[in-house]
């Protein structure tokens, strides 16, 4: 059941106990930025007494640094995934998931890495995902060093991270890069055209507006649009590793995820969609106890235990 505002009850109630901020604009991006980061973990606070250990890594001849995280006793075949965080492409960094590699880490015994990519405007398609790239192509190629079976690599990510690793899952396609056994989309930022039906209904209402998504897309891009970078421009999606895609049904990336799973299905890659009713953009992360959270979980969960069981 959902309310007038077409969210869920609890996850309304989780959305009135937000602070207010200003809009998304090139003036108040610095200030926005430094609040963001301000609320994320560090590694030591998101572990706490986990049998998990960490360490940062600088990507040889990149500059790129990542963050490695890994249980302190190694699990014999152990998955790997690869992390890309969101936030419009304009602001986040490499801490802001930890609350959700951390559980993942501890339950699959993940070797999880989380790549520190640079930022658009500053810096524009494509330097932010081949930053990406260059961490999860690290990554593979260390996979005996960091403990995990490179068979079993994943690749996921929320919001502008899941439209990130979309695109870092066609190059690594069309480069022959590292093949991955699966690309974990949550509520994935992949069409820069922020025009599609939900992105008019859902335009003032949640945590991210149409206006917002607009202002990370032009800082990302300089007008002409890559299907790496926009991944619902891609024509031929043939060949990529299964996905499970998640978003809101409250959201306005609601129809272009929906539309990219089923471009997924008619190019024969194995798909797995979710569309969770009364559900806004990032609710896992504002209303970590709600029961569609508890529900998604499980879902992400059943995924992954079934793609590592039989990866490709």
């Amino acid at each position: 059941m959902t309310g007038r505002d077409g969210f869920d009850p609890e996850l309304t109630e989780a959305l009135r106990a937000l602070p207010s901020g200003p809009p998304l604009t090139a003036e108040t991006l610095p200030a926005v930025r430094e609040a963001v980061r301000a609320e994320n973990p560090t590694c030591a606070e998101a572990v706490g007494e986990r049998e998990i250990d960490w360490e940062d890594r600088t990507v040889p001849g990149t500059g790129v640094t990542v963050t490695v995280l890994r249980p302190k006793q190694p699990r014999p075949g152990a998955p790997g995934f690869y992390n890309i965080h969101g936030g419009g492409m304009v602001m986040d960094d490499r801490f802001a998931d930890l609350p959700r590699l951390v559980p993942l880490v501890e339950e699959f015994g993940f070797v999880a890495v989380t790549v520190e990519y640079r930022l658009a405007p500053e810096h524009p398609h494509p330097v932010p995902l081949e930053d990406c790239y260059a961490g999860l192509v690290w990554m593979a190629e260390n996979a005996a060093e960091l403990g995990f079976d490179p068979a079993k690599l994943i690749v996921g990510g929320g919001s502008a991270g899941g439209g990130l690793s979309a695109g870092v899952a066609l190059l690594a396609r069309d480069r022959g890069g590292p093949a991955l056994a699966g690309q974990l989309l949550l509520c994935p930022m992949i069409d820069d055209r922020n025009d599609s039906p939900s992105t008019v209904e859902y335009a003032t209402r949640g945590v991210w507006s149409r206006a917002a998504n607009g202002f990370g897309w032009r800082s990302l891009l300089d007008g002409t649009a890559s299907a790496y970078a926009a991944p619902s421009r891609a024509i031929d999606l043939s060949g990529l590793p299964p996905a499970f895609i998640e978003v809101g049904a409250a959201e306005i990336f609601r129809d272009e995820d929906i539309a990219y799973a089923d471009t997924l299905w008619q190019a024969g890659v194995p798909a797995e969609l979710h569309v969770w009713a009364g559900a806004y953009h990032g609710f896992d992360r504002i209303a970590p106890h709600s029961e569609v959270t508890a529900a998604a979980l499980a879902a992400r969960s059943s995924w992954l235990r079934r793609v590592l069981d039989h990866p490709q």
